[in-house]
Formats: C-alpha cells, sequence, structure tokens
C-alpha cells in the first residue's frame, strides 16, 4: 500500500487501488542487452520509463503481455516498446489483494486479535468499494483494467477480468451471474484447449494463443463457488477441457508445459523471451487440484477412456513430482 497503490477518482469521489510499479530506471539484469536495444532512439527520461515499466510488467507474473501496451493516445497498441504498465490498474492484482485481505482478517479473528481484523475487514471493505466503482462495467458485466492516462477501462478480454468471482470481491450476487454471462459471450471458450490469455495475437507469451494454467484455475475456482448450476457446469466443462489438454500434450510429448496452445492437439505455448519450459509447478499443481475435485466425471477423451486412464495420469504427475 505504501508503494504500488494510487488514487483514482470517479464521479467526485477518490478510491485507492493498487498498481504494479517497479522505481527502476535500469535495464533488466536478465535481458540488459534486449532491453537497450528496446530503448534505443529515445530520449534519457523516456528510457528509463520504459525500463521502469517494462521491470513492472515482470513484476507482475505476465511478461509480456499486449495488455500492458499503451500508446501515446491511451491506446493498446501493438509492440512491446510501448509497455506502460504503471498507467495501468489491474483487476486481478487487486482481486488478489481484496482476498488477502479478508484471509488476513480471518487469521487475526482466529488469534484473537480483535482490532487488527477490524483494520483488514476495513480494508477489504474498501478495496470492495472502489473496484466496484472503478473496474466494474455495469454495461459488459465484468471487471477491467483502469487506465490511468485517459480515466477509462480497457474493455480487452483477459480471463483476469473474471478474477473477483476467483477472490470472491464482489457486492452482490447479480453481478456474479452477469460476468459468467460475460464470458460465454465473450468468445474466449471457443477453442479446445483451454481460455486464451487474451484474443489478441502479439507474439508475446501472455497472449493469444497461449494458455496459463494459474489463469484456468482462476476462472474454473471462481465459477465454481457462484451460487448457480450453469456457472458451476461452465467450471465442470472448462476443467474438463484441461485435463484432456495436459492429457494428449503428456501423451504426444512426455512432458508436462508450463502453457499450452489453445488450438489443435495438446501442444505446447510459444512466444515471448525464451523457449516453452518443462516441468512445470503449477501446470502439475493445477491438474492434480482438478483430478481431486472433478476427477470421477473426466475423461480424457478416448473411446475407452476411464477413471483407469485419469489414475494413471495421477500417478505420472507424482512422478513427475518425484523427478523434478
Amino acid at each position: 500500500m505504501k508503494n504500488r497503490s494510487v488514487l483514482v477518482s470517479v464521479n467526485g469521489n477518490k478510491h485507492r487501488l493498487n498498481r504494479f510499479d517497479a522505481q527502476v530506471g535500469l535495464p533488466r539484469p536478465e535481458s540488459y542487452t534486449d532491453d537497450l536495444e528496446l530503448a534505443e532512439g529515445l530520449t534519457e527520461d523516456s528510457k528509463q520509463q520504459l525500463w521502469m515499466d517494462i521491470t513492472a510488467g515482470a513484476e507482475s507474473g505476465w511478461d509480456f503481455s499486449s495488455r500492458w501496451y499503451m500508446n501515446s493516445t491511451g491506446q493498446n497498441s501493438s509492440t512491446l516498446k510501448d509497455t506502460r504498465t504503471s498507467q495501468i490498474v489491474p483487476s486481478d492484482l487487486n482481486a488478489l489483494l481484496c482476498r488477502t485481505e479478508k484471509t488476513l482478517a480471518s487469521f487475526h479473528r482466529i488469534l484473537g486479535s480483535n482490532e487488527s481484523a477490524a483494520l483488514y475487514e476495513q480494508a477489504a471493505q474498501n478495496r470492495l468499494r472502489a473496484m466496484d466503482a472503478v473496474l466494474w462495467d455495469e454495461q459488459l458485466g465484468a471487471w477491467f483494467d483502469y487506465n490511468l492516462q485517459t480515466g477509462s477501462k480497457r474493455l480487452e478480454f483477459y480471463p483476469s477480468n473474471l478474477s473477483p468471482l476467483w477472490a470472491q470481491c464482489y457486492p452482490e450476487e447479480k453481478k456474479a451471474h452477469r460476468a459468467v454471462q460475460y464470458l460465454k459471450g465473450s468468445g474466449a471458450l471457443k477453442y479446445p484447449n483451454g481460455v486464451p490469455t487474451s484474443l489478441k495475437e502479439s507474439g508475446q507469451q501472455w497472449d493469444y494463443p497461449n494458455a496459463w494454467p494459474p489463469l484456468q484455475h482462476m476462472l474454473i475456482e471462481g465459477l465454481s463457488k457462484v451460487p448457480s448450476e450453469d456457472a458451476k457446469q461452465l467450471a465442470e466443462d472448462l476443467a474438463q477441457k484441461w485435463i484432456r489438454t495436459n492429457w494428449m500434450a503428456y501423451t504426444k510429448y512426455e512432458a508436462m508445459f508450463e502453457k499450452y496452445d489453445v488450438n489443435g492437439d495438446g501442444k505446447p505455448g510459444g512466444g515471448g523471451e525464451y523457449e516453452v519450459q518443462l516441468g512445470f509447478g503449477w501446470t502439475n499443481g493445477v491438474a492434480l487440484q482438478l483430478l481431486d475435485q472433478y476427477g470421477a466425471s473426466l475423461t480424457s477423451g478416448s473411446r475407452h477412456s476411464g477413471p483407469g486412464l485419469l489414475l494413471l495420469f495421477l500417478l505420472l504427475l507424482s512422478a513427475l513430482f518425484t523427478l523434478h
């Protein structure tokens, strides 16, 4: 809250929310030459700002994505050189912090620290109101990143637009139902191998056509908590799609991957600054959790599929944990 918060004014009211904002105006040590080349032709001040925003993009975990692109008019543009992460208030960061504040309040209440618990409960309530005022779009029915440069919401699709469902940080049940309908009408559910990270193909790894395990899990868990049979069925359908993707990739490549392509036969994702990673901790973790929750009803998609194949998959994942 001290180093990454910002006040946003909406309808005459000020709301405090958080952003990614790494105050390091130097190239990243791990990509020093790349960052120097990226900043060629810029003024010294612009170079430092770009390097801060590139570092903030890495801080976000979405390194990199068209989600952080913003040209001089405040619109999404198409190059890494237009990264302006610090000028965006992200829906998922604030959903995560809202869930964290509620969790800390619960911990303090259990420990008998009622005064501290009340402070965290108030912080969570303040954030919930801020998210509702700044990020929620009543017409579209979802929570969108906020553009500090233009004072408006960024209406592109990202799974993070549904992150308050996962955090259970929304003021009324009808907004959760609206968000489910937004997802169904977004066009992001039509792909056979998962929900893409965006609908824009930029060449960056946190964009189409890549699907990332943590984002699949966030969507599925969030949908499963909505008091609606429609939402719960959608959560199970996404779990089935994702496990089948993992299974197809494992049978074809004998590996788990950090990310997958939403098209085709379970092939790994690509793009960005490095080759796709094998393993992989969050891929294995999400698969295990979904198998635990939905395993009785999931299939591999083959004609002879059934619980036996999924049990074998579970054993293979256990072996991967042992090996890695």
